[in-house]
Formats: structure tokens, sequence, C-alpha cells
């Protein structure tokens, strides 16, 4: 496989897995939703780039290299020449179904079509495609430049040589590939979401303050942040959306969101993105 891949969608997930790709030498196409979207995406990627320097794990040098090497645009005709297509948009399947569609439309015959999607059955989403052997979930976690771990889940119809090629890549860009079969919300999500919902519920019910909840994981379970704060660093509606998902394929009960989740996601209360969530920023 070449070095050239697409990433579709310029949000968090998006710009952070086309920053991982450029600082592992590879050549990425991001394609925006808008020009908006475009120029931001090219900020985030630079300041990511900056940060990244700045910390020490790469050189300025290195760093204007892999800006030499991105490209934004809003036309999906340039993933074509791609290896690898990678869909990061909205977790909302009829959303991803069309985006992978036009994506197959778009894409060389021999080009891998992935999706990033953190809860939606892989097998669900391979129905918009006319060749589901060469479809994969290629799940990567947030931020993408710093989390080591991929979930990498393989449908019904996946072949092996583009689950070889996906675990290729992974490990290209030095992460830890874990294969996991599709199932509602994978492994990683039916972990964590029920953890932060629980918290949610211990919160609504008054049994400890948002602080005392999180110092409880943070010193007792030796977790790095509190579920109530990593609640706020994904997002109250992402997180909202995840069960949501997870909840509508299998019905069970300890994945439907709690009250006051859903809540805070009508409300805009979305966590650091908005400003305020369980905490202020």
């Amino acid at each position: 496989m070449n070095r050239k891949i697409a990433v579709i969608g310029t949000g968090t997930m998006g710009s952070g897995i086309a920053q991982a790709a450029l600082s592992s030498g590879y050549e990425v196409v991001c394609i925006a939703h808008s020009e908006k979207s475009s120029q931001a995406a090219l900020s985030s990627i630079k300041a990511g780039l900056s940060k990244a320097v700045s910390k020490g794990a790469i050189t300025n040098a290195q760093a204007d290299e892999c800006i030499r090497h991105v490209s934004v645009t809003t036309d999906i005709s340039g993933i074509k020449g791609c290896s690898i297509v990678i869909e990061a948009v909205v977790e909302r399947q009829e959303e991803k179904k069309s985006v992978l569609s036009e994506a197959e439309r778009n894409a060389d015959a021999s080009a891998i079509i992935s999706t990033n999607t953190s809860s939606i059955s892989v097998n669900a989403l391979s129905s918009s495609l006319k060749d589901s052997s060469r479809f994969i979930g290629i799940h990567f976690f947030n931020p993408v430049p710093v989390m080591k771990l991929v979930e990498v889940v393989v449908g019904s119809k996946t072949s092996q040589e583009t689950l070889n090629t996906a675990i290729k890549f992974v490990t290209d860009l030095g992460k830890v590939n874990v294969e996991v079969k599709d199932y509602p919300g994978f492994v990683a999500n039916r972990l964590l979401m029920v953890f932060i919902n629980e918290a949610v519920k211990s919160l609504e019910a008054g049994i400890a303050t948002r602080e005392g909840i999180d110092q409880i994981a943070r010193l007792g379970f030796n977790h790095p942040m509190g579920p109530l704060q990593l609640a706020d660093f994904i997002g109250i509606d992402v997180c909202r959306d995840i069960m949501d998902q997870i909840y509508m394929q299998g019905k069970e009960e300890r994945f439907k969101p709690s009250p006051l989740l859903q809540k805070m996601a009508e409300n805009g209360r979305l966590g650091k993105k908005s400003g305020k969530g369980f905490y202020e920023y």
C-alpha cells in the first residue's frame, strides 16, 4: 500500500488522526464539510504539531515537513490515489452511511474504506457499500496523537487482507491495536459508558459531590481523571450519542443515558468545548 491516506471529517477526531498519520510519515488528504471547517482543521493540525514540538516529541523541521504533506479540501474526489480512507464524521448512522457510500464511489478500487465509529455496528455501516470485504472499523481514541490504543473492529465480511492492512497502518502510527468483534459499543465504550453513566446517576442521586465522585476514581482506582471530568473532556453530547447507539442496538438498560446527562446535552452544557459541563472552564 502507498503512504497516502484520506480522512473524511475534520473535527477533533479527524484532525487528530490526520496529525498522527502526518507525524508517522504519511501524506494526508483531509475532506472537510465546508471552507470554514477546512481552515479550522488546518489550524487544529498546526496547533497540535506546535504542541508536540513544545513537548519535544518532534522538531520544528519535522512539524514543517508534516504541514507540507497535508492538504484540505471540500471535494471528496480528493481521496483518489489514497490507500486508506477513514471516515470520521458525526456519530450518526445514516450520515456515516451516506459518507461511506460516496467514499466508495470516489476511492480507488484497491483502497480500504474504514470508519472511526466508537459505537455503531460495522456490519450495519457496511450495508452502504457494494464491497464490504474492504471495510473495517479503526477506532482511535481522543486525543489521537497521544492515546496508544486503537480498536480494530472486524465485520462479518471484512477480508483478511483488509485486516492485515489496517493493522499495519495502526502499527506504523506507533499505536497498539486490539482486534475486536462487531458488537454494540465494541469493548472500550461498553466499559467506559457504563462507568460514566453510573457516575452521573450517583451525582443525580446526591450520593456525593462531583469532586468527590471524581476523587474516588482518581485515588481509589488510580485513574488519571474522574468519570465526570472525562465526560466533560469527551463531550456530554458525544457520551449521550454513544450511549444511545449502544442502547438502541441491544436495549440493555445500563446504557440508557441518565436523565441528567440527557438534560445537559439538550441545554448545550456540553463540557469543555462549550465552557460548561459538570465543571466550568
